[in-house]
This record gives structure tokens, sequence and C-alpha cells, in this order.
């Protein structure tokens, strides 16, 4: 059962089990996770006698830790050892030997359920009821908007943008991610502030908003992308550049100034962003092979080159734009700036959208720069500092590939729901081929994809919740399964389909061609590969 606390202290600790202790907020509330015992009622007293005699502290993360050596606790007659962590707060107030009173009692189901749900009884292991109504929702609104609309998002000339700004506003999606915005702008001024008068910034927890919170953030972020893809993957792509690419880079590095002038349109989709780092002979060497330049002139830059396969590319209204820095050295040993550049400069070509293999709602496209004169407000951060642009370039490029897990699992639910209603309705040899038993391995497979790109996914809430994103090597792991687990069910749903899954009129044509370049974009699986073998090596 679980049991509460209060202590007139500022130490706050929640035991998520008789093994684990964690700090959650700064109350006076300390919460207690017990294994039920027999002996105890609803409002016994339970004396835990806190000694700091027993406690070894080290400094993690800016917090005293406490590894605890013999605490114990009794519930009624039957005593408990608590073994394990116990983060504290330094407290004047907290001394050894002082008492700490909990009354204990026995939850209801309901304070069980939120329990688990915001974390303190188990990790994420489902949808909780908030999520499952917003993707209700917004599993209405793509069957209604996007759905019948298919054939002219895939193969007309209608650009994903209008859909997807009605999709914001509907949803609030922009407003939210504008209210983020402003809270980190505050906080960043703040610290801005503090520096001009000679002081330290004022030192802040690293998640300002709770566990719970925190997941219901990062759940609302990825249910569009998971949505979106179980019918139109190549919106998630337009979308996913324009909003987390594109604005991500100003946010990353940028300046307060740069941040608020270019952001917040990004945010709300009034505007549409393209990140362009790919060039005709720099796929997978993006930085080696790199030819596009700045050179300095005055006050400001002259850039000059081309870029290919720029998603949003054609019709991109705020283009971040990679380049090197010129300055008559070796192109090896060039910096590598990011500028911000607007639809329409003198000197700036964007193509028509090319056609390609699948993704057809995202317009993809090339740019040519000649001679595009930019001021250093353009260049973000305004610092052509050491390992700033190359820095922010791979951030981005996290980013996008822990992103392909969400779009991974769309495609594979979508796959699998299809596959199972072909197996039960198609028949041949007097039986429905859901009957064979080759066909039940693909569904069987199928559905032990889904299941692990759906662990995939609660595990990036769950770290996003914390504040603790993905190395590069675990990112690279992420992408290379859930690109590879997308390809190989999107192929076997056209298989199991047989002829007619080759046909464009059977959804899951289009949703095998889109798959494909999961494995391309973003660093090719052999890219991926490289990286994880490297990052293990390198240990």
């Amino acid at each position: 059962g679980l049991c509460a606390a209060q202590k007139r202290t500022r130490a706050v600790l929640v035991c998520l089990d008789d093994h684990l202790w964690r700090i959650i907020d700064k109350d006076i509330f300390i919460t207690a996770l017990f294994r039920p015992q027999r002996g105890y009622q609803n409002g016994d007293l339970v004396h835990h006698r806190v000694d700091r005699a027993d406690l070894a502290t080290r400094e993690f993360d800016g917090q005293t830790r406490a590894a605890s050596r013999a605490p114990w606790a009794s519930i009624g007659p039957a005593p408990i050892r608590i073994v394990g962590e116990a983060v504290i707060k330094n407290d004047t107030r907290f001394t050894s030997g002082s008492t700490c009173h909990v009354t204990a009692y026995l939850p209801d189901s309901a304070t069980l359920q939120k329990a688990s749900r915001i974390g303190f009884l188990a990790d994420m292991i489902e949808w909780n009821e908030q999520h499952l109504v917003l993707r209700d929702a917004l599993r209405k609104f793509i069957e209604t908007e996007i759905a019948p609309n298919i054939e002219e998002l895939e193969h007309g000339d209608t650009p994903p943008y209008d859909v997807l700004r009605k999709m914001y506003k509907t949803f609030g999606i922009g407003d939210m991610g504008v209210q983020r915005f402003e809270r980190q702008m505050a906080r960043e001024k703040e610290d801005r502030a503090a520096r001009e008068r000679g002081e330290e910034p004022k030192a802040r927890e690293k998640r300002e908003v709770s566990f719970e919170q925190g997941l219901d953030s990062a759940a609302m972020q990825l249910l569009p992308i998971i949505e979106l893809c179980r019918y139109c993957p190549g919106m998630v792509t337009a979308m996913g550049v324009s909003v987390g690419l594109t604005a991500g880079a100003i946010r990353a590095k940028g300046t307060i100034e740069q941040k608020e002038r270019f952001v917040p349109e990004l945010l709300t989709f009034e505007k549409v962003g393209a990140w362009a780092i790919t060039e005709p002979g720099s796929g997978s060497d993006a930085f080696g092979s790199m030819q596009s330049t700045a050179k300095r002139d005055g006050d400001g830059y002259v850039l000059n080159g081309s870029k290919t396969f720029i998603t949003n590319g054609p019709y991109a209204d705020t283009l971040v734009f990679i380049c090197k820095l010129d300055e008559g050295n070796d192109p090896k040993e060039r910096k590598i700036l990011n500028f911000i550049l607007d639809k329409g400069m003198d000197g700036l070509e964007q193509s028509k959208p090319l056609r390609k293999m699948g993704m057809h709602s995202s317009p993809t496209g090339q740019l040519f720069l000649d001679d595009v004169r930019v001021g250093r407000d353009r260049l973000i951060g305004e610092t052509e500092g050491s390992g700033t642009g190359r820095a922010g370039a791979k951030a981005t490029f996290n980013t996008e590939r822990v992103g392909v897990a969400a779009m991974a699992l769309g495609v594979v639910e979508r796959c699998l729901e299809l596959c199972i209603e072909y197996s039960k309705t198609r028949v041949q040899f007097g039986q429905p081929i859901g009957q064979f038993q080759l066909i039940q391995n693909k569904l069987a497979e199928m559905e032990v994809a889904r299941m692990n790109l759906q662990q995939l996914v609660f595990s990036q809430i769950e770290r996003a919740a914390l504040g603790k994103p993905s190395s590069m090597a675990e990112a690279s792991a992420c992408k290379l399964y859930a690109a590879r687990a997308a390809m190989n069910v999107a192929l076997e749903a056209v298989q199991l389909y047989g002829g007619n899954g080759y046909m464009a009129e059977f959804h899951v044509e289009q949703l095998c061609r889109d798959a494909k370049v999961l494995q391309i974009y973003a660093g090719t699986d052999e890219i991926q590969i490289s990286q994880i073998a490297r990052s293990l090596l390198a240990a």
C-alpha cells in the first residue's frame, strides 16, 4: 500500500518500491511506498528513524545523494528494512536522530492507477486515459480531413501545410509549443540580465515540471506523429522538419533575438521551415564533402552553394542553411556555420518539388545560392565559435533519428490492422488465408515489431519526462531498429496481400514506399551501424 508522511523538513523523498528512493518536489510531504504487510491498518503510525551516521553521502547532479545503510521502518508488528538509496536536500533542520512520523493508509484502486500512471509504481507500459482521448480525437480528425484526400496529397499539387495548420489549430499544438517557448525565453532573459549585472545565473532544477507533466507533454508531441503515419507518413516529415529541425536548430544555438524573431511562427506553422545540409556530392559524408561556403564580406557574409533532397525546400519561408566558412584554408579544416535565410532573398532559388519513390505528401526540393548576402544577425548564435555549427547540426540529427521510432510505430500499426482484416476476409482454397500458418507467422512477427516499437516510444517519453535525452549511439540504435522494422513489416504486408498489395488502391502499397526512406534519411542504416559500433569500441 501507499504511505504518506509529513515532516518539518524540506527533504522530500519518494520510495518507488522497497529498494529505491528519489526526490520528486520541494515540499514538506514525503511519500513512501511499502510492500503490503500483515498486521497494520489505516491510520497506523510508522516511526521511521533517520540517522545521519548511517548515511554515506556523495554529490550527484548537484544534489546530495545518500546511500542508506540500515534504516528501518515498522508498520504494526511487521518490521520492514528499506534497502537502497535516498536522495535528500541539505537542510539545517534535518539532524542526526530525527524521527519521521508516517501515517499509513490503504489506497483505493484509483490512487493506485494514478500512482502507476505517473511512474511511482511502474515504468510506462501503456497510454493513459488522457493520451487515449487525444489519440482518438486525432484519429477522427485524420480519418475525416486527411484520409479522404490522400490521393490529392500524394499525387496531386496540394501541399500538406494547410491541413497541418488546421490540425495545429484544432488541437492547440502550436499554442502549447509557443507557451513552452515563452517560458524558455523568460528563463534565458533572466539569466542574461544576471550576467550583465556580474552575477551568476540562478540555479534551477533540471526538470521544472513534474514527472507526470513531463510524460503528458512528451506523449502529446509523439501521438500526432504516430497517428499521421498510419495514413500519411510524408506529412510527418514535412511537419517534423519545419517544427522540429528548423525551429529546433534556432532554439538550440540561436541568440535570444534570433529565437524571438524566427521561432514562434515556425511553432504555429504560420511559416514553413527547411533544414538544408545535404548536397549533390555529400550524402552520408555531410561535413567532409560539403562544398557550400560562406565568405566574410564586411560585417556580413556572402553565401554560395547548392543543396538537394531538402524537405519543404520548394515552399519554405525560413531556411537553415549549413555551410563551411571559407577563409582560404583547407576545406577539411573549415568551420561549420549555420545561417537563417528567408524565402525570396536575392540569389536564393528554390526548385519545384522533386519526383521520388515515396513520401509524396512531403515536398522535397533543391536550393541554389548565388552570392546571397546576409548580415551577422543571420548567423545562428552570431558567433563563429569553434564547433558550435557542427555540434548544432549533430544535435539536430539526434532529434531526427529518435523521431523515427514514432513514425515506424504508426506505419507498423496500420499495416498490421490492414493485414489482420485482409487475413479474415480473403478466402483461398476454401478458407480465410488467416488459417494458414505461414500467414499467421507473418502476423505474429508484425505484432512483435509493433510491441518493440511501442516500448521504444514509451522509453523516449520517459526520457523526455526525466530530462535525459538519448546519446548519439542510442539515437542511432533506435533509428536502425525502427526503420528496419517498419520496412520489414511493410514488405510483408505487401506479400500477404499478394497481387493486391502491389496495386495503388490498397494502402499497404503506399506505406511500403513511404517506409523505405526511414532507412535512408537522417543517416543511412550503414551510418547508424558505424555510429553504434564506434561508441561500443570507444567505451
